[in-house]
């Protein structure tokens, strides 16, 4: 249904046509931390991106401040080099197992909790801009790490993705 939604409302904003300098941004991210992107340019070379993502059962919103390199490879114009910084807040679940026992027998009982999660994100990507139409497509890393949750501290470095954004 997600998918269904997100295909609707790019196509309808494929019909207000294409603009010179794009200025904003709204995709999908597909990784450790799947979901849906919205980037707006604060200028030339930066931007803030706002990422609705879901990973262990759970949601989290993250904040990004991202800086472009332009033109960062001489052998193609329309690939840039992106990095950035940024935070998370959310919610996770998992399953814990206890085990007892009683009248000499062992028994495992799982239970399900749900808890808050809150870190700090990095970004390191390249963008291809393609140039017939208003699409861009990337890849990029995104390491992070979790206070609470789970584990108090869990770090993710290596939360790889791959990304296609309408620029409009």
């Amino acid at each position: 249904m997600k998918q269904i939604f997100l295909t609707s409302f790019l196509l309808s904003l494929a019909l207000f046509g294409f603009s010179e300098q794009p200025r904003k941004a709204v995709g999908i991210r597909g990784g450790i931390s799947s979901g849906f992107e919205y980037r707006v340019f604060s200028g030339e070379l930066t931007s803030y991106k706002a990422l609705i993502s879901f990973r262990n059962q759970g949601m989290q919103f993250t904040g990004m401040k991202e800086f472009h390199v332009a033109d960062a490879f001489d052998f193609l114009h329309e690939l840039s080099f992106i990095y950035g910084f940024g935070a998370h807040v959310g919610f996770e679940s998992w399953y814990t197992r206890e085990y007892h026992i009683e009248n000499g027998l062992q028994y495992s009982i799982r239970d399900h909790r749900t808890g808050p999660v809150l870190g700090l994100d990095g970004l390191v990507a390249t963008e291809y801009a393609i140039p017939a139409i208003p699409l861009m497509v990337g890849i990029e890393v995104k390491p992070y790490f979790n206070l609470f949750g789970e584990n108090f501290f869990k770090l993710q470095p290596f939360d790889f993705a791959f990304t296609v954004k309408y620029t409009f």
